[in-house]
C-alpha cells in the first residue's frame, strides 16, 4: 500500500485526479487501526480497481481536518478527483464492513 506524503486537500486532489482511490487514515498508536491492518493487503487486492493509500493522521492532520476525518480508522473513496463515499467513524471496523463500504461504492 502506498503512504501518502504530507499534503494538503487541493494537492490530494490535483494529484489524484485521474483513476480511483482509496484513502486509509490511520496511526501508529490506533488500536482499532491495528486491528484492521493485517486484512488489509487482502482487501486492496480483493479491489484491485482502486489504488490504496495509506494516510498518517498525525503526519497530515491538515488534511484530515480539512476533509472531515474526526476518527480514525476511517475510508474515503475518491474517483477522478471527486470522493464518492466515506466510511468515516471512530469504531473499529472489521474486514467485511470494510469490504461492504467499498462494495456500496459500485
Amino acid at each position: 500500500m502506498e503512504v501518502l506524503e504530507k499534503t494538503n486537500y487541493a494537492n490530494l486532489i490535483d494529484q489524484h485526479k485521474d483513476g480511483k482511490y482509496m484513502l486509509f487514515f490511520t496511526a501508529d498508536w490506533c488500536p482499532d487501526c491495528r486491528f484492521i491492518k493485517p486484512a488489509m493487503p487482502e482487501i486492496e487486492s480483493e479491489f484491485s480497481d482502486y489504488t490504496f493509500l495509506t494516510v498518517d493522521r498525525d503526519e497530515n492532520i491538515d488534511l484530515a481536518a480539512e476533509m472531515g476525518i474526526m476518527g480514525i480508522p476511517s475510508f474515503v473513496a475518491l474517483s477522478d478527483g471527486e470522493e464518492i463515499g466515506r466510511f468515516n467513524n471512530g469504531d473499529r471496523k472489521t474486514k467485511k464492513e470494510v469490504e461492504d463500504f467499498i462494495n456500496s461504492l459500485n
